[in-house]
Parts: structure tokens; sequence; C-alpha cells
């Protein structure tokens, strides 16, 4: 069935957190679900911050094949809720806690910080292989994880840019942060409440998304 147009994408950036399901050391072989805060990274691929002591994180060193959960839920109607689960490789990051990665995850959760500073925890990326989206009736369906978006990511130097330039920008107001940018849409934090602007076409380079962003700093202004 038809899956709308970069769907699956805006869900995974309008998600605080996922359920991951990795195959369990003990006993052995069986489903181990788990609740993780998530961001994603420029290819829109979710990222977690996971301790090496933890169970899951000593399941996917054993086998990195895992699923995870992402669901955009509201009141007691789950099943008319977006969700997805997607099904792919977990690897483990070289980034450090001054890395770009490390920025940017830290701008969707701050708080993240004092486990970086523990020194025992690691990012660790799924490669998607294939998804299934449901969005509502006639709405689902699977997506090679290559076709999750085709076109090349931001770079994070880019991204970092347009961050200072919203930051500083004068129709900015309090209560205003913005967390990431892509070529489709920019994730917001505005009095605390976490959004998504989503562009109503791709912003293919820097000045459209200049553009795009002044545009979205005046309509969030007041």
């Amino acid at each position: 069935m038809k899956i709308p147009a970069q769907a699956p994408l805006h869900l995974l950036h309008q998600a605080a957190a996922g359920t991951l399901a990795t195959h369990a050391r003990e006993p052995h072989g069986f489903p181990y679900p788990t609740l993780l805060p998530f961001a994603t990274d420029a290819r829109h691929r979710p990222v977690i911050l996971v301790s090496r002591l933890a169970e899951h994180t000593r399941n996917l060193q054993g086998d990195p094949r895992a699923g995870f959960l992402v669901a955009q839920t509201s009141g007691e109607d789950v099943l008319s809720a977006p969700r997805m689960t997607l099904i792919g490789l977990f690897e483990p990051s070289d980034d450090g806690a001054e890395s770009a990665l490390a920025r940017r995850y830290l701008r969707y959760h701050p708080d993240a910080a004092r486990y970086l500073a523990l020194g025992d925890f690691d990012f660790w990326t799924l490669h998607v292989e294939r998804l299934r989206y449901i969005g509502g009736f006639g709405a689902m369906g699977w997506l090679d994880g290559a076709d999750l978006d085709t076109l090349d990511p931001l770079p994070a130097d880019e991204e970092e840019a347009l961050i200072q330039f919203a930051t500083h920008h004068p129709a900015r107001r309090e209560g205003f942060a913005l967390l990431g940018v892509d070529r489709h849409g920019i994730d917001l934090r505005i009095d605390g409440q976490r959004t998504r602007h989503v562009f109503e076409t791709p912003q293919l380079d820097t000045a459209s998304l200049h553009g795009a962003l002044a545009d979205c700093l005046a309509r969030y202004s007041t």
C-alpha cells in the first residue's frame, strides 16, 4: 500500500523516544524490548546513547540485529497513531563527547550531558535495512532503508551555521530553540514543547535553507 511522502522521515523527527528490541543473551534468543530516548543523525537514522553495562548494549555486542519501534501516540487510541518499526543493524560509533554527533544529540536531549560525562556511555546508530510504516487506514507498507531519504545529507558545519543564524536572528523570541535542520524540515523546541516545522518542498541549497529558516522564525515569533 502507498506510504505518504516523507511521513516516516518526519515521524522519526517528531518522536523523542523509541522501543529497542534486541536478542537476549539470557534467556538466549528471546526478544528483549526496552524504552530509550533517541535522536536522528544527518541521514535520519536513530542514534541512541547507552551504557556499556546495560543489558541491551551487551545484547547488541553479541548480535547487532535489532528492531526499533517509533510511535506518535495521542490519548488511548494508539492504533490510530502513526507508528513504524525499523529493522537493521546497530553499530557503535567512535564519535565522542566533543563530536558533531554529540552536539546534535545534546540539542535534543540536553540532560544526556551527565551520562556522557561518566565516560562509559557510547553512541550507537541504527543502519536501517527496512521499515514498516503505519499511518492509518490505507496508509501503510514497507520501505527500504535506502529510500527513506535519497538526498545528500546536510553537512554538520552547515547545520551548525544555520543554528547560529537562528540563535542571533532578531526575530527569534524567548523560549525558541532550534534543535536540528535537514532538507525536509526543522526540529524546534518552543516553550519547552518539541515540534517539527515541515517544508513544503525539500530545500536543496544553503540559500534556500536560510530563507526557509527565516520564514520559520517569523512564523513562531509571536
